[in-house]
């Protein structure tokens, strides 16, 4: 067993290590640890291949307030900065032309009343016409040699970063780390918790399946797993879990960047979406399609049972489940989806869904994408019966941190890093390089310190 940690990190995904790097960096914290149960880091849902490797910045996520897309674009800007400083640019952050697309007299009205109230706020951000869609992705302005006949419109953008591979940047996060001057940075693969403890003097034992560590305070980055944790020491018991897993497919390459679509308010899932995969030339990878599976990792049957432990089903997930059921537009989602997965009907299925951005998308030139697609675990609150959509955390104020979901997704890891090692260093009598981190990292100067914390989900 090591000498204890200051802080000890467990999940080496792009939530862990971003906090890892953030603490090394910008705090005087001694001795940080991170904990990983597999022999790298970023294999589960940060893995370039389990996620859309999208930069929200939210301009174009039409289910965004003008505040939360404000708040969004703070977060995107913070991966920029450091993936754009670093030498390795061009295996990390890559610039895509972008936009959402509306399709009928509703859904292009509506693009252009957010283009009259988001513009101002993003400067970049371009209303799109036909004659505009043409020229930047000509595959969704034209449909059988011609402009298509449905009116059409988009917002978007062309000369701004869009895609992250997570995977490299969380590599990114940890050489960096390591990097720190008068630091104990260490870094362990392969280590499975097990257990934590809190100890008589207030320390936590952290046990995994060959040996103990010892910890001052410790943030968890492990998904669904996350929540089990938390469960173990007596915290977010009135949370249960619905796991719900994205599907992809591929076609030869027919876009030149991110095409999304209007979002459906009442569907608490993404819209479908197709964009180039940052690892896969010559391709445009479209989805995700969305079904609950009863597992904590994409593909990982073993983690069924931990499912099972934080699922604990009773009425009041029930409850939950039910009125997620009784509206319409989400029942019909969710048996579409399942239908999907069905290998004889899901492509002629989607393709209905993709002509929406292509027209002229053949059934031929849809490959399901085998292996390719992560889990992304909702929080169901059974207090207050209801499924929460948003950022998941379980903030316990006795130095134990739980973060089960960021939204949206990677994007946020700096900025939800950011917001846990504030509580730390409070908890520690440390001190948080307020300069160096809006130098680095910021356009606005120093962050609100009571804004951030704001955001937490506290633990019963």
């Amino acid at each position: 067993m090591s000498k204890p940690f200051d802080l000890l990190i467990v999940g080496g995904g792009i939530s862990g290590t971003a906090l890892l790097y953030l603490a090394s960096k910008y705090s005087d914290i001694k001795h940080i640890g991170m904990l990983e149960k597999y022999a790298a880091s970023a294999r589960v849902n940060s893995l370039h291949s389990n996620n859309s490797q999208t930069l929200h910045c939210g301009d174009i996520e039409t289910n965004y307030t003008l505040e939360k897309a404000q708040k969004v674009k703070r977060a995107a800007r913070m991966v920029e900065r450091f993936a754009t400083a670093q030498p390795d640019i061009d295996h990390l952050i890559f610039k895509y032309p972008k936009m959402v697309l509306g399709v009928g007299a509703t859904e292009c009205q509506r693009l252009r009343e957010r283009f009259e109230v988001f513009s101002p706020h993003f400067p970049n951000m371009r209303l799109l016409e036909l004659k505009d869609i043409a020229r930047i992705e000509p595959a969704v302005a034209y449909s059988k040699g011609t402009l298509r006949q449905d009116e059409v419109v988009a917002l978007g953008s062309e000369d701004e970063y869009t895609a992250v591979n997570f995977e490299a940047l969380s590599r990114s996060f940890i050489r960096q780390a390591k990097k720190a001057e008068g630091k104990e940075v260490e870094v362990h693969f392969n280590q499975q918790v097990v257990k934590i403890k809190k100890q008589d003097d207030g320390m936590y034992r952290v046990t995994t399946e060959d040996t103990s560590y010892l910890t001052r305070t410790l943030v968890a980055c492990a998904g669904g797993h996350s929540l089990r944790m938390a469960h173990q020491m007596g915290f977010g018991r009135h949370f249960s879990v619905l796991p719900v897993a994205g599907s992809y497919y591929f076609t030869p390459q027919v876009l030149n960047g991110k095409v999304y679509t209007v979002q459906n308010d009442k569907l608490p899932f993404a819209a479908i979406h197709g964009d180039p995969d940052v690892m896969v030339p010559g391709k445009t990878r479209w989805g995700p399609t969305a079904l609950v599976l009863p597992v904590l990792e994409r593909y990982n049957w073993q983690t069924m049972k931990d499912f099972f432990r934080v699922f604990k089903f009773d009425i009041k997930v029930w409850n939950v489940l039910y009125d997620l059921l009784k509206v319409t537009d989400i029942r019909n989602y969710m048996a579409k989806n399942f239908l999907f997965e069905i290998p004889f009907l899901r492509k002629s299925l989607f393709l209905k869904d993709a002509r929406k951005i292509v027209p002229d998308m053949a059934y031929k030139d849809l490959t399901f994408a085998s292996k390719v697609g992560g889990v992304r675990p909702q929080l169901i609150d059974k207090n207050n019966r209801k499924l929460l959509m948003g950022e998941s955390k379980i903030s316990t104020g006795e130095g134990l941190i739980f973060n089960v979901t960021p939204s949206p997704g990677a994007t946020t890891c700096l900025e939800n890093a950011e917001i846990d090692l504030r509580t730390v260093v409070k908890l520690l009598g440390a001190n948080f390089d307020e300069e160096g981190f809006a130098r680095d990292l910021l356009d606005d100067g120093p962050t609100n310190d009571e804004n951030a914390t704001s955001r937490m989900l506290n633990a019963s």
